[in-house]
């Protein structure tokens, strides 16, 4: 029996919410190198709060569920990091309006429109060492294999393995945004706590999809 597109939606959020919750302490520790060290905290506030409501969240279409959680974040996520991962998760949900079933491009689109939502709240580019360099290159390895034929497993897989060569290729980098900006050359050899956190929910995600 095929899923539906919204029990689709509600298998990648739960993987990313978990993500965050069985990490916090690694991503703080990773943001805390050169960052603020409140990364972890703070992904793991907002998303343990949609677990939390996980059953009073509008599942009435796509768009309304990720705009519920939208919301929530916006709730429980101070700062810099709640209004990009709210523009996120808005823009997504916005992107696949009045849509019932999704097909792989509709997917894409909410990737393109979650990364613009990004740029436009967190004043962000690719190439400034952060969350948008695993999420971009995941979303263009993704598009190119359903393009190609390949099915959503193989999609997710090549999204998830390109945004941790990604992750690995950036860690070099001198970070121009956020918290890290502020250390220059010290930003070199650490990694992006976000371009982290981005790589393992794409991992989870391509690990839950094949057991769902």
């Amino acid at each position: 029996m095929s899923r539906s597109s919204i029990e689709n939606i509600e298998l990648v959020v739960r993987t990313i919410a978990q993500t965050s919750l069985d990490n916090e302490k690694y991503f703080t520790e990773l943001d805390g190198v050169v960052g603020d060290g409140d990364f972890g905290i703070s992904l793991a506030s907002g998303f343990g709060a949609i677990v939390a409501q996980w059953d009073t969240l509008d599942r009435s279409s796509g768009e309304n569920f990720l705009v519920g959680c939208a919301k929530i974040i916006s709730r429980n996520i101070g700062g810099t990091s709640g209004s990009i991962w709210r523009a996120a998760f808005r823009n997504a949900g916005k992107s696949i309006s009045g849509k019932e079933e999704l097909t792989g491009e509709d997917v894409v689109t909410m990737f393109r429109s979650a990364a613009a939502g990004i740029m436009d709240r967190g004043g962000a580019n690719l190439g400034d060492k952060t969350l948008l360099d695993a999420l971009v290159p995941a979303a263009d390895a993704f598009e190119q294999t359903i393009t190609n034929g390949g099915n959503t497993q193989q999609s997710i897989d090549t999204a998830a393995k390109a945004a941790r060569e990604q992750v690995e290729e950036t860690k070099a980098w001198i970070a121009k945004r956020g918290r890290a900006s502020y250390t220059g050359e010290r930003s070199k050899d650490t990694y992006d706590a976000g371009a982290v956190a981005v790589a393992m929910m794409f991992e989870n995600v391509a690990a839950a999809w094949e057991k769902f």
